[in-house]
């Protein structure tokens, strides 16, 4: 879901090199306007005191304040600015912390440019944004234990749709979200449900919805 409202970002990443194709990737976005590229976390919370800010963009491994810290501090002084942690780390203990202060999304960092673009928009749209690694990994040790298959509400929601033959595109626009996050829905499903294609989860919505 791409915004046509500018987004205000700051980035922090103690990498300079990292840091340095950020602002090259952003350079190239006429509606992402990078208010601050730091390399030291603890300049963040002065800044977000300044400047407006929509998104901050976060490194996890940091000197002083770590990333887990941070994203901690900016929620609680500043509910409203959304987070994104851009990381080398795919521990799915760091992510239930984050995910426990609300961090809005977690991309890795051997990601497409595409993608962290595709990342910021949904945040900024009031979306979570997790790549497939970052989900598949937590799913696999959330639910390691066979007997939590809870299904969310949205998950439901979005099983009935499947089971009406809706497709991913249709059930993005019916449920104003983006393709990624309904594909990443139905990888949850499957792996909940222990099914491998959508004839298996027809199959369970008839028998159990």
């Amino acid at each position: 879901m791409i915004s046509k409202q500018e987004i205000n970002l700051v980035v922090v990443d103690d990498h300079v090199m990292f840091l340095t194709g950020l602002k090259a990737i952003f350079q190239d976005e006429d509606n992402i306007h990078l208010v601050a590229a730091l390399s030291n976390s603890e300049l963040v919370m002065e800044v977000l005191e300044k400047e407006p800010v929509d998104i901050v963009v976060i490194d996890l491994s940091m000197p002083g304040i770590n990333g887990t810290a941070l994203n901690t501090l900016i929620k609680k002084k500043y509910p409203n600015i959304k987070t994104l942690v851009l990381s080398t780390y795919n521990d799915p203990g760091k992510i239930d912390q984050l995910m426990k202060n609300n961090v809005d999304g977690y991309l890795l960092k051997n990601a497409e440019p595409a993608a962290l673009i595709e990342a910021i928009h949904s945040i900024f749209s009031n979306e979570k944004y997790f790549s497939d690694e970052v989900q598949q990994k937590y799913m696999k040790s959330l639910f390691s234990n066979k007997d939590h298959k809870i299904l969310t509400n949205r998950e439901i929601e979005i099983l009935k749709l499947i089971t009406a033959e809706y497709t991913t595109a249709q059930i993005a626009y019916k449920l104003s979200i983006s393709e990624h996050t309904v594909n990443t829905h139905r990888k949850n499903l499957l792996f909940k449900l222990d099914v491998k294609n959508t004839a298996g989860l027809v199959k369970y919505a008839l028998q159990n919805i």
